[in-house]
């Protein structure tokens, strides 16, 4: 009974007692130096759609924020001018298509005319030629009424790539000129792009991992391109996020970019203990323990242990006593 009674005493004594501690050097290390930056959801290709005629939209197909694919039609361009250009050259073919058979008449009648000895040789040889020119009339207006009728083919407006439609400045019955812009479209997919100042430039590698913000959670990214052109002392860059929110485009989205690398000393996030708003970090100090006031930074995550810089109050070769 009397061990029993000790056993249970050891125990208790054993669950109260302090928890083990550890001391851990402190060394500075190097960590990655981040540049807070903000990106915009862009599509890779911004591409127009331009009429290829001058005429009247009769027909606009999309709308903004419209899937397309490429070669899809998205509008129709009318110019009434065209139906009347095939109507006249098909006028001018009938005459000279009439002129072209008279002139065959008379040469048949012509020819054996001049077999019976009847007619000249030379009256023969101009009404040869008249063929020959009626029949190269017909041929030049049909060329014509080709290249008329294609234009008119080409008042449909086609989606250069496929994407989206970003834009779509004109509206139905407006009037358009050869050239002009009918519809924009977003291709390539959709990137969040960054504009980095220049003198970072050389920090920037492929491949780089980021950190994005979005909605108050944060993703990991990777750096898909750099762009060679410098403009206005900015660097255009490309960032593949898994899962974008692609639902607006030109979306502001903070990025955390790794400029460089800097030293710093850290300590695990257990070791620092809060009293009275101030951080203290236990030591060892002359064979004893002494707390130490200290000024902490960010807290920073390394190998999946949380640890917290601290920028004051601990100095390289420091023993930390961590419980």
């Amino acid at each position: 009974m009397k061990l029993l009674i000790l056993a249970t005493v050891a125990a208790a004594l054993a669950s109260v007692a302090p928890a083990s501690a550890e001391n851990l050097a402190i060394a500075p290390v190097e960590i990655t130096e981040w540049k807070a930056v903000y990106g915009r959801v862009e599509a890779r290709d911004t591409v127009p759609a331009r009429a290829r005629i001058g005429g009247t939209v009769i027909e606009l197909l999309v709308s903004e924020g419209d899937t397309v694919k490429a070669g899809q039609q998205i509008a129709s361009v009318n110019d009434e001018k065209i139906a009347f250009q095939i109507a006249a050259i098909d006028a001018q073919m009938r005459a000279t298509q009439s002129r072209l058979e008279t002139a065959q008449a008379d040469f048949d009648r012509t020819e054996a005319l001049v077999k019976r000895g009847v007619a000249t040789v030379q009256r023969l040889d101009q009404l040869q030629a008249e063929v020959s020119v009626a029949r190269n009339g017909l041929a030049s207006l049909e060329a014509q009424r080709s290249v008329v009728v294609k234009q008119g083919e080409e008042g449909a407006v086609l989606a250069p790539v496929e994407g989206r439609v970003l834009s779509v400045p004109v509206t139905r019955g407006a009037v358009v000129l050869g050239g002009e812009v009918i519809a924009t479209i977003g291709g390539g997919g959709f990137f969040l792009r960054l504009s980095i100042p220049e003198r970072h430039a050389s920090m920037l590698k492929d491949g780089a991992a980021l950190r994005i913000t979005s909605g108050g959670t944060e993703h990991e990214g990777r750096l898909a391109k750099i762009y060679p052109q410098i403009t206005n002392g900015r660097v255009t860059a490309d960032v593949e996020v898994e899962g974008l929110d692609t639902a607006y485009v030109d979306a502001r989205l903070l990025v955390e970019v790794p400029v460089g690398t800097r030293q710093a000393l850290l300590a695990p996030k257990g070791a620092v203990i809060t009293r009275a708003g101030i951080d203290f970090v236990t030591v060892e100090s002359g064979g004893g323990e002494v707390e130490r006031a200290v000024v902490t930074g960010k807290a920073i995550n390394r190998d999946g242990i949380e640890y917290i810089e601290i920028l004051t109050g601990l100095s390289a070769g420091d023993m930390l006593v961590v419980r």
